[in-house]
């Protein structure tokens, strides 16, 4: 039996909601608030770890970047917009078709692609994303093998998800879902949350090495959210490949 990382039911779950995937005030709200911190904390490490300038336009321009569960493009089209070669993959063929269509009204020239990380072959990638991803697939393992084989030496690889523990059950689960009803009910489960530890040891047996896990935490009376050394709930993570 072949092995496959994409779970049926998470992908006809946000199949359902692609067409809102833009929409700031639709279902990925909470996403659209917190992409901003992501997105910058991806842009500084990428850029210290290949030494880039952000001075000059399209600073990424001699970079592969490969974006895995990329949904509606979210992070595909700022990396674009810095010049990077940008391959975005999802499992959702509506969330491909959202993409699409997104990238050609901004006019950007990004590779998207209804595959699975597995799917991928004889090609391989500077930058990998793999963020919010990794708590919506089957079989973690094989997920974390078939993404790192995708790497290219002295490589970067980004993995986000949220801590599984009696807080992130309270905000990701009963805050998130049933209380400010930032997300649908069902969106996530708690089961399949990934402790950072479990995380780098996941990643660890693909040869690539840990540089620096940071938490991401939300303040209320801000209404946004910062990088934090707290991964109590969500946090980032990344390795690269020497």
């Amino acid at each position: 039996m072949n092995k496959k990382t994409a779970n049926e039911q998470e992908v006809k779950k946000f199949s359902n909601m692609a067409s809102e995937w833009w929409d700031p005030n639709g279902k990925f709200s909470p996403l659209h608030k917190f992409n901003p911190v992501r997105q910058e904390y991806l842009i500084d490490r990428i850029s210290s770890h290949f030494s880039l300038s952000l001075d000059k336009n399209f600073s990424f321009s001699n970079l592969t970047l490969l974006d895995i569960g990329c949904g509606g493009g979210l992070l595909c089209e700022p990396f674009a917009r810095l010049g990077a070669q940008v391959t975005g993959i999802d499992a959702s063929k509506n969330n491909i078709e959202v993409a699409k269509i997104h990238a050609q009204k901004t006019n950007l020239q990004i590779q998207y692609l209804n595959k699975l990380p597995e799917e991928i072959k004889n090609k391989k990638f500077d930058v990998i994303l793999c963020m919010e991803v990794i708590e919506h697939v089957d079989n973690v393992n094989f997920f974390v093998e078939s993404c790192s084989k995708l790497l290219n030496k002295n490589g970067i690889i980004f993995f986000a998800t949220i801590n599984r523990n009696p807080k992130s059950y309270l905000f990701a689960i009963v805050g998130a879902e049933y209380v400010l009803r930032w997300l649908p009910v069902g969106t996530h489960d708690w089961k399949k949350f990934v402790k950072p530890q479990e995380m780098i040891n996941y990643v660890s047996t693909q040869q690539l090495i840990h540089q620096e896990t940071k938490g991401v935490t939300f303040n209320p009376i801000l209404n946004k959210w910062s990088l934090s050394n707290d991964t109590s709930v969500n946090y980032m993570t990344c390795f690269t490949k020497s």
